[in-house]
């Protein structure tokens, strides 16, 4: 994979217990990993969730091949954008990536 493409720095992110600022343990989103990511927005749309109108996102983020799960999330370090992932798709093709189709949290 060429290092050019990935051009966002991203935060791999997992369900957890983080600390507060008194030390407790609370429920959270504790980092996996730092990485680089080609993040492309493929469409937009809008729909109705919960009687009220909302965007949704569609976008593919690739990253080099490591563990990943859809329980996990990635945050865009530029823009703090969080993305959901929908799920981990491996790349036949060049057996070092995975797509992770995700949707933007709003």
């Amino acid at each position: 994979m060429q290092a050019g493409k990935l051009s966002a720095r991203v935060s791999l992110q997992q369900p957890g217990t983080v600390q507060d600022e008194t030390g407790q343990p609370i429920p959270g989103w504790p980092e996996v990993a730092k990485l680089w990511a080609d993040i492309r927005y493929l469409s937009g749309a809008e729909a109705i969730r919960a009687d009220a109108e909302t965007s949704i996102s569609k976008v593919s983020i690739q990253i080099r091949k490591r563990p990943v799960t859809s329980a996990m999330r990635v945050v865009d370090l530029a823009t703090g954008t969080v993305f959901q992932i929908l799920d981990v798709l491996p790349d036949m093709q060049h057996r070092d990536r995975v797509n992770l189709p995700c949707e933007v949290v709003r």
